[in-house]
């Protein structure tokens, strides 16, 4: 082998290390998709906040015949940002077919509505189980749960503060501040399990025009609102839907807020925090799980069996870490559970743990064979969910295996033996007496 060879091979083996390395949650390639250049600048606080965190944005036109999610089959990107609510065709490849197949290849998603909504939009969003209010110039409104402004206007401005209950997903730090909101409700589809409203609006809102009058009951109406949702997709993608694209913008985030009824006003509203925190969970920051060193062996023993005979006494174990942004720390729960499995669960346990992440159990295999599973299904809210399964082999006792006398049938022994010496001793009397 030539020295240019040596040279070259030495070369790469840090990029083949870093290729075949685990690969983290965060630190990825974003697409910003706009529907102008000027929300670039105008949103720049949420976006600087992005690559403070370290993603690499690409900021495109919507409507750019150049863009593209993958190349040569593979994606070009990790996340993709919509701030374009009014477009009615991407540009190049791209279209809801591709969006949804990107979210279905595990990628991650953050579309942001308007009062303008495109159908394409709607559409996107419908698919992620959102639907956004049919009227096209719908707005939320709400005459108790305003912001409170030098021009009162027609109350669209609302200060929200009705927040999920989730500290995985909005962070353990409370959000002091009310959240600034400007644009349209939506539902969620009830046959989707996947869904949550992240902020809902109060009980006397509603959805409807502002410059009109009602003329009948509008569709959309208090806490069935939702102002901003998020999707947990089962393959763990993520989906954040929000009715407003103002409410990312510079001026909501600096701007002071004060909710009607409520004498307290706040010197900046809620807008940085609450979203700063939800794209950490959108991105997969915070809640992103893994499970490493899945182990099972016999009580007594290291090595993992070919297979398990009944009745045998075995432990399992395994250890769970949780991405915090930077690196992997230990996962301390107490509802990991373990399956062994074979058409059903005959054997359903609690994990232990050391809480440094490392959870154990153990049990005697059941007194029935056939091929069986180790399945650990693990599903919490705002967390990614955990599928393990290993599968093993259980075998009857051999015929040398047996005990020579079995306890349950020692009934059955001394029938035997009461009848031979019944036997004996009629015999005897009938031999030797009269």
């Amino acid at each position: 082998m030539s020295k240019k060879l040596i040279v070259l091979f030495l070369g790469l083996i840090p990029l083949l290390c870093t290729c075949f390395s685990p690969d983290t949650p965060s630190d990825r390639r974003v697409l910003v998709l706009l529907d102008d250049f000027a929300i670039k600048s105008s949103h720049s606080i949420f976006f600087n906040n992005l690559k403070s965190r370290g993603f690499d944005l690409d900021f495109k036109l919507a409507h750019d015949p150049t863009i593209s999610l993958q190349r040569y089959g593979q994606y070009l990107y990790d996340a993709l940002i919509l701030f374009s609510p009014s477009i009615e065709r991407f540009g190049g490849s791209i279209d809801a077919a591709a969006i949804l197949d990107f979210v279905d290849s595990g990628h991650d998603l953050i579309v942001a509505a308007s009062s303008n909504a495109s159908d394409l939009i709607r559409e996107i969003a419908t698919e992620c189980g959102v639907d956004f209010d049919e009227d096209s110039s719908a707005m939320v409104i709400d005459h108790s749960g305003y912001a409170v402004s030098a021009t009162e206007g027609d109350h669209t401005l609302i200060a929200s503060d009705d927040f999920i209950k989730s500290d995985v997903i909005l962070g353990k730090e409370k959000i002091k501040a009310p959240v600034l909101f400007q644009g349209i409700g939506h539902s969620l589809n009830p046959s989707n399990s996947l869904v949550l409203k992240v902020l809902s609006a109060s009980p006397s809102a509603y959805s409807a025009n502002p410059s009109s009058k009602l003329t009948s009951p509008p569709s959309l109406t208090g806490t069935s609102i939702s102002l901003v949702s998020v999707v947990q997709a089962r393959n763990n993608a993520r989906i954040l839907i929000s009715g407003s694209l103002s409410m990312f913008s510079n001026r909501f985030f600096q701007s002071d807020v004060q909710k009607a009824g409520s004498p307290t006003k706040h010197d900046k509203s809620g807008n940085e925090q609450f979203l700063t925190e939800l794209s950490k969970w959108v991105f997969h920051e915070r809640g992103h799980l893994k499970a490493v060193n899945v182990k099972h062996h016999k009580i007594g023993e290291v090595e993992e069996p070919a297979l398990y005979r009944i009745n045998d006494d075995l432990e399992y174990s395994v250890e769970l870490y949780e991405w915090s942004g930077k690196d992997w720390e230990p996962y301390v729960a107490n509802d990991v559970q373990v399956q062994f499995y074979m058409m059903s669960p005959y054997v359903l346990k609690t994990l232990s743990t050391d809480s440094k992440g490392y959870y154990f159990t153990s049990f005697k295999v059941p007194d029935v064979y056939g091929v069986f599973q180790f399945k650990v299904e693990y599903e919490r809210l705002g967390y990614t969910s955990l599928s393990l399964s290993k599968q093993i082999p259980v075998r009857p006792f051999r015929h040398n295996e047996y005990e020579r006398f079995i306890p349950a049938a020692y009934p059955y022994y001394g029938a035997a033996f009461s009848m031979m010496a019944g036997f004996f001793i009629f015999t005897a009397v009938h031999l030797y007496h009269k």
